[in-house]
């Protein structure tokens, strides 16, 4: 199946896992590092379990600084976990447009415009690693042991570096991710903000948020991530706990 295919079955019959934890269903690219000093990452969940489904882009810059663009309030999306060492949350209108079986383009209209268009492949390291988790029982998926096993052999088979699908997020809550379905990142280039970002590549140091770690390579993959639930949220890291409407900075008049 080419991811398209595999993206729009998932658009068309979003679903959740029973649970007790906040959960997510759909897309990602895990991370994409540029040899600028660059990185960005999607997160596209049709299926949340705190509400209304997002998307979100993960921008960080050279010096550091993160920010997250996403399509519903911080409180709802990815700061809610992330957000202690997110810099600036920007509410935008984000659009994925796939104009090839195995390409897709990311799109922010903002005061601050992103555009990012990736190509994904398969090799023979992502078809045995999909072959097996389609055999994997399901409840292996929430077992930290198993979840650590196929983050050590994502890393030798695929180049990614080291990969952690548990562990906490900054903002203390434990995290689950399970890539159920993966593709690289044949080639990719994005402007943010007008600027060129230049070539993907790996970094000198792999990138991280608290536990968890920003691939070296880019993963696409096709899955579920299971978060603890909390009350309370650190959505910036400048302003700490607020609520989540006073943390947003409105780009694209969406908010």
């Amino acid at each position: 199946m080419e991811p398209r295919e595999a993206v729009q079955r998932i658009e068309a019959t979003p679903s959740l896992r029973e649970g007790d934890s906040d959960r997510f269903a759909g897309y990602t690219l895990i991370g994409l590092p540029f040899r600028s000093g660059h990185i960005l990452a999607l997160r596209r969940f049709p299926a949340s379990s705190l509400g209304p489904g997002y998307t979100s882009i993960w921008h960080r810059d050279p010096s550091g600084k993160w920010t997250f663009y996403s399509t519903v309030a911080p409180g709802q999306s990815c700061s809610r976990y992330f957000g202690s060492q997110v810099e600036e949350n920007v509410h935008a209108q984000v659009r994925i447009e796939w104009v090839g079986p195995n390409t897709f383009r990311v799109i922010a209209d903002c005061s601050r415009p992103l555009s990012w268009e990736v190509t994904l492949t398969k090799t023979v390291a992502t078809r045995l690693m999909n072959a097996a988790a389609r055999l994997a029982p399901d409840s292996w998926w929430q077992k930290r042991f198993m979840l650590r096993v196929m983050g050590f052999t994502a890393r030798l088979m695929l180049g990614t570096g080291k990969m952690n699908l548990t562990g906490r997020t900054p903002n203390g809550q434990e995290f689950m991710a399970n890539p159920q379905q993966v593709w690289l990142v044949k080639s990719s280039r994005a402007e943010v903000n007008g600027v060129d970002v230049g070539p993907a590549g790996a970094l000198p140091a792999q990138a991280r948020l608290n536990e968890f770690l920003i691939p070296q390579r880019g993963v696409f993959a096709v899955g579920r991530a299971f978060l603890e639930k909390t009350d309370n949220l650190v959505l910036t890291s400048q302003t700490g706990q607020r609520a989540a409407g006073q943390q947003t900075r409105s780009a694209c008049g969406a908010g």
